[in-house]
């Protein structure tokens, strides 16, 4: 009988810890793209390596927008330049500290 109440609770304890994970899931928010100011040149890159193409030059004092901070050096981001607009990413030294 004790076996049974144990593997019970054991059940019990498991299925909330499920649901507090779905729980946490579903709390999330999309955010959407911010507005920044870069204070530098910098360049906007198709990746994140070495190889990595070049897309375009953003002058110090353009806007941009930032979609997602992919890495402790890469900031995903948005910019119009010439008319067009072009994803890529961009380092974040690029940016002033908020």
């Amino acid at each position: 009988m004790k076996k049974i109440v144990l593997c019970l609770s054991s059940l019990a304890v498991l299925a909330s810890c499920g649901t507090a994970k779905e729980e946490a899931r579903s709390k999330r928010t999309f955010t959407t793209p911010v507005t920044h100011t870069s204070v530098v040149e910098c360049i906007l890159y198709d990746g994140m390596t070495k190889e990595s193409r070049q897309l375009a030059t953003v002058a110090a004092g353009n806007e941009v927008q930032v979609m997602d901070t992919v890495s402790a050096y890469f900031v995903k981001v948005r910019v119009t330049a010439d008319g067009k607009t072009q994803a890529g990413y961009m380092y974040r030294t690029c940016f002033g500290k908020r």
